[in-house]
């Protein structure tokens, strides 16, 4: 008879073995990914594309029946072949004509990079717009992880319609429609409980302050915090 000790080892190399076959299936197509499980436990080793890939198989180890633990070792192909400021700069670019036709000009969502971890901030229209701008990220190369610090403008039936009013009042204005040519570059209006934000970068300090005024005039509007940067005044970011 199998002393119940030698049985449970038998058993528990018996599951990693099941473990590891079934995602060396799954991940097959993974050519840099190296697989080792020990009493359940995984190790992921190797390296990916980008930080959506690593995640991708985290969550794919973490659902393999018996699975206790993950080990996440996986290394970004690529790290470190430019400067965090170069990065930011393309990421904010490409963010800049995400969810156009969506509400764009309603996401303010900002971006920082440190050692090639990307942490966005600032606020988005809604939960769809806070996930995308995270995939975004997640999906360029060279990023090492994505922090999710984006704010997610509550749900409002009386935000929303203020939202509106505070565009057709900024926008309807001629000296200000200019900045719906280009979706990259929108005059970004967050409105919280009837408090209203404005992000972005003007021409002139009058069409600043003419975009205030304006967010200022709209009826059940509490406060306007007016956060217009002036072209070739600051350093944007």
């Amino acid at each position: 008879m199998t002393p119940p000790a030698l049985y449970a080892l038998g058993q528990s190399a018996q599951t990693d073995n099941n473990i590891q076959a079934e995602l060396q299936n799954s991940l097959k197509k993974f050519k840099g990914v190296q697989i080792s499980v020990k009493n359940g436990i995984v190790d992921l080793e190797g390296t990916v594309n980008d930080f959506a890939t690593k995640e991708e198989l985290d969550k794919k180890a973490h659902r393999v029946k018996n699975v206790v633990a993950v080990r996440n070792k996986l290394q970004i192909s690529g790290a470190g072949e430019i400067s965090d400021q170069q990065l930011q700069q393309q990421i904010v670019k490409k963010l800049q004509y995400d969810r156009v036709g969506y509400g764009n000009a309603f996401n303010a969502i900002s971006v920082n990079v440190q050692n090639g971890v990307v942490t966005l901030s600032g606020n988005a229209l809604g939960p769809v717009a806070a996930d995308s701008a995270v995939s975004l990220a997640s999906h360029f190369p060279r990023v090492q992880d994505v922090i999710n610090d984006i704010q997610v403008d509550p749900l409002s039936p009386m935000d929303d319609r203020s939202r509106l009013q505070v565009y057709r009042a900024i926008y309807g204005f001629p000296s200000l429609n200019k900045y719906a040519i280009d979706p990259a570059q929108p005059i970004r209006i967050t409105v919280v409980n009837g408090n209203v934000t404005l992000n972005g970068v003007v021409i002139s300090q009058a069409d600043k302050d003419t975009a205030g005024i304006r967010a200022n005039g709209v009826p059940g509007i509490f406060k306007v915090t007016n956060n217009l940067q002036v072209a070739n005044s600051s350093n944007e970011k």
